[in-house]
């Protein structure tokens, strides 16, 4: 890698670092999970980088992230971890509005499985279509559709007084 690729580089990451992370964030539920989702797909991205310089570096490294995140949550199926719940910390008045929605909403998808949270967050926050979530994630459209289904329909049992949008094709 020459001078001028590690410096377009650098100012790719310093640019779009924030945003990569919080779709590295709502793809895993937590954070030391998306840094090393964001730094594994950065890893995978850096060899063809050169090759990159006439396209859209960021897609390439996105659909990197979707793969990965495909293959960590297919390698969790064999190796179940038994996740403990946090501290129950007292917080006071809510001076940013919805911060209680926010975190209600973090929490639930933090209880979906990780193949109907990542749906969500391919659909819904990186507002990807169907036919886009189904070849980001190498499955058909509907699969796509059934996991949607189902997330959005666990989200409404453990969510019941947040409205949430309709399901969209």
């Amino acid at each position: 890698m020459d001078e001028d690729d590690r410096a377009r580089l650098a100012e790719f990451v310093a640019g779009r670092a924030p945003a990569l992370m919080r779709v590295a964030y709502l793809l895993t539920g937590d954070r030391h999970a998306a840094e090393d989702l964001f730094q594994s797909a950065l890893a995978k991205t850096i060899p063809r980088w050169r090759d990159l310089r006439h396209t859209d570096p960021e897609g390439y490294l996105r659909t990197v992230m979707y793969r990965e995140q495909v293959s960590w949550w297919r390698r969790l199926r064999r190796y179940r971890e038994t996740l403990l719940t946090g501290v129950d910390d007292r917080a006071g008045p809510d001076l940013f509005g919805g911060t209680d929605v926010r975190l209600a909403m973090r929490a639930a998808l933090r209880a979906l499985p990780a193949a109907q949270r990542t749906v969500v967050v391919l659909r819904y926050y990186e507002d990807l279509t169907e036919t886009q979530v189904a070849a980001a994630l190498g499955c058909s459209v509907g699969t796509v559709r059934s996991r949607t289904h189902r997330a959005v329909a666990r989200l409404r049992q453990l969510l019941p007084d947040i409205e949430l949008l309709e399901v969209r094709r």
